[in-house]
Order: structure tokens, then C-alpha cells, then sequence
């Protein structure tokens, strides 16, 4: 009997050592964990504006955060401002102070976030210059690092080197530029010949965000490459190439150089009469003009026919097609592609006056569905003996 007690006995030293242990790991334990989360789409924050919030958590306390907002400073027009603004957390508020990039008008920021289960609510104000804005945005989820940046999008339009002219249109150029050299880069523009995309001039929130601005020319294919490899030396030009523009697959037919060159140059009198030629039978019109555009290098054609609308009146169909001639890929190569676009067509009143005024509004038609060319490419394709793009294999056929 006292053997057993005093068994009992040695072993209450080691059950306090193990309580002592277990109270120890306890008050050891580690940290809530450091994590970056983001919110993209917080509606009603302000009209229009593209906002990333930015918050640095240790577990559901917010230890820092950064707000960043691209906005329309004018309900009237399409000019965008941002402003970044460090915030200061103190419990559910977030507080801070800045200037906007542009403008540079002052801004304050007081916002309270709330959990709301899941997701999270904001409320509060914003004061850009003397304009206040009040925010209330609930139901708001939020993202983590991996989730944000897989959300990013990626700027791969400017293809510097492309093997060929079928992912890239030959007469379409992409520059990549800093904002800040993006107005003397364009002003040396006006000597070379070439079209500006007007939409490429708006600078967006992603052009804000990168400190880059896009600008889409479009220049005769012959002269691309020489225009790509003067914006590639202009100072702030990240990247120039060749991107996305008219040519359709669809309607393009690949055919032998030989024969359609005339001192390395395409001879565009040849193509053009070939051209004009082939339409004028599929479409069952007469040429009335074809010139080449000096700047786009497209050949603009129109032709003529009889309209079939209330023939008493003996009306004319005007139709208008455009086409475009390259090689198939940048420097040299025995092969060219011919593009041809979908032909549009307008009725007139081409008698001897007094002429009858037409508004042409074709009600019940579907809106952009083009008019038939009685097939056009088919039949360049045939008097070229060139191939088509098979676009279930990405060959040509």
C-alpha cells in the first residue's frame, strides 16, 4: 500500500511539468499570419471610377492600406485623373490625404469598413478639390494576392517580330510610350505619313496605372517596318511593333510574289487592275474609281450598277470596297497576301436634276451584317492561284 502511494506521489512532478509545458506553448503560440488582400469592384464608391484598395492584414486587423482611384474628373467628357492615397487604419476607420496626379487638387479620404459576414461594407466621404463624394458600398468581397494578379491583364497587343502577317495586321502599328514623352513622341508624327487611331489617344486607367500610353497607327504596309524602327530610337518608346487591325483572315488570300513585283516594289497598278477587274464581275457593277491611299496603303474602290429599288425611278447603287496588299510577313519573302473588306453600298439619284433627295436608313435590316460580293475572295483567290486561310487548322488552304 505505501509502495502504491508513493508511486502516486513521484508522479505528480511530472503532471505539473506537463501542464506548465502545455500553458507555455499556449502563450508561445504564433501570430495571425501577415496577408495582402485587394478589392477591384467596389460599386457605388464614386461614378464611374476604377478603384484597387489595398490592405496589408494581420489576421482581420488591417495594418496598413493603400487607395487607388482612376476617375472622370468631368461628367462631360472622357479625360481620366488618378490619385493614390496612403491610408492610416484605426480600428474600422481609414483616413488619408493627397493630390490627385493630373490635376493636382487636394484629396481627403475618411471611410469606415465593416465585415458584413464574408464580405465587407464601406462608408464615408471623399474629397477631391471642393467636390465631396459620399461613399456607400456594401456586400464588397475581396481578393488575394494570387487572385488579384491573375486578374491583371496582360499587354501583349505589339508584336515586335512576328513570324507572319496572320495574327498581326501588316498596316497596323503599335507604339508602347511614357506618358511624359507621349505628346513629343506624337507632334514628330505629322511627317510621316500615317494615320493616328483618335481612340488610342485617350489615355484610360490602365495607361495611368502603367505610366505607358499605346498609340494604334495605321501606314502602308511597305513603309511599316521603317516607321517601326524610327519609333523603336524615339526617347521614352518601350516597344514598337506590328498589332491588331484590319485584315480578317477570313478574307485573305495568300498568292505567289513573282510576277506582281516591279523593282522590289508591289506593282499596284497590275493588282489594282486584277482587282477591279474580278469585281466588277461578281459584283455585276462598273468600276467608277480605284486610288491607292498613300497613307494606309488600302486601295479604295467604287463601283456602279443600276439599283433594283422602283426601277421606273432608274436609280444607281454605289458600292464601295477597300482592299489591302503585303507581303506575308515582315523583310523579305516570295509571297504576298491580298486582303479584301466586305463591301458596303449606298442608292443614289444620278439622273440629270431636279434629283430626288434618298436617306438611306434600310429599316429591318440587321445592323452590320455586310452585303454580299457575290463571292469576291473566292474568285481573287482563283485568278491569283493563291491559297485560303483554313481557320480550323490555322494553315493556309
Amino acid at each position: 500500500m505505501r509502495a502504491f502511494l508513493f508511486s502516486l506521489l513521484a508522479l505528480l512532478p511530472a503532471t505539473d511539468v506537463a501542464l506548465a509545458q502545455s500553458k507555455s506553448a499556449t502563450k508561445s503560440a504564433a501570430p495571425p499570419a501577415n496577408e495582402t488582400r485587394y478589392f477591384t469592384a467596389i460599386d457605388g464608391f464614386m461614378d464611374g471610377a476604377d478603384v484597387i484598395l489595398k490592405e496589408k492584414r494581420q489576421g482581420k486587423t488591417v495594418t496598413s492600406a493603400e487607395l487607388d482611384v482612376c476617375y472622370s474628373p468631368s461628367k462631360t467628357s472622357d479625360r481620366r485623373d488618378r490619385f493614390v492615397v496612403t491610408l492610416t487604419p484605426n480600428g474600422q476607420a481609414l483616413t488619408g490625404t493627397t493630390q490627385t496626379l493630373g490635376g493636382k487638387a487636394p484629396v481627403s479620404v475618411s471611410l469606415q469598413q465593416r465585415p458584413n459576414g464574408e464580405t465587407y461594407d464601406f462608408k464615408g466621404v471623399i474629397g477631391i478639390g471642393t467636390a465631396t463624394h459620399e461613399i456607400t458600398s456594401t456586400d464588397n468581397a475581396d481578393l488575394s494576392e494570387k487572385e488579384f494578379q491573375e486578374n491583371q491583364s496582360v499587354d501583349d497587343s505589339i508584336a515586335q517580330a512576328p513570324k507572319d502577317f496572320t495574327a498581326v495586321s501588316p498596316e497596323a502599328v503599335g507604339v508602347r510610350v511614357a506618358l511624359e514623352g507621349a505628346s513629343d513622341f506624337l507632334k514628330t508624327l505629322k511627317t510621316e505619313n500615317v494615320e493616328v487611331s483618335l481612340s488610342s489617344l485617350s489615355i484610360g486607367c490602365d495607361a495611368l496605372r502603367a505610366g505607358k500610353l499605346v498609340v494604334n497607327l495605321t501606314v502602308d504596309p511597305e513603309r511599316a517596318a521603317a516607321v517601326i524602327a524610327k519609333a523603336k530610337a524615339f526617347p521614352g518608346v518601350a516597344a514598337a511593333g506590328w498589332t491588331n487591325g484590319i485584315v480578317d483572315m477570313d478574307r485573305t488570300v495568300l498568292f505567289p510574289a513573282a510576277g506582281w513585283r516591279d523593282g522590289g516594289k508591289i506593282n499596284r497598278e497590275k493588282i489594282a487592275n486584277t482587282i477591279t477587274a474580278t469585281l466588277s464581275q461578281t459584283l455585276e457593277a462598273k468600276l467608277a474609281s480605284a486610288v491607292w491611299d498613300d497613307a494606309s496603303g488600302k486601295l479604295k474602290m467604287t463601283f456602279k450598277r443600276p439599283s433594283e429599288t422602283f426601277p421606273a425611278l432608274q436609280l444607281t447603287e454605289v458600292i464601295t470596297v477597300e482592299a489591302l496588299v503585303s507581303a506575308d510577313k515582315p523583310g523579305g519573302t516570295d509571297k504576298l497576301m491580298l486582303w479584301l473588306g466586305n463591301a458596303s453600298d449606298t442608292t443614289v439619284d444620278e439622273n440629270a436634276p431636279p434629283r430626288l433627295g434618298l436617306n438611306d436608313d434600310a429599316p429591318g435590316e440587321e445592323e452590320g451584317e455586310p452585303r454580299t460580293d457575290g463571292g469576291a475572295v473566292a474568285a481573287l483567290a482563283k485568278e491569283l492561284k493563291g491559297q485560303r486561310w483554313d481557320s480550323e487548322s490555322s494553315t493556309w488552304q
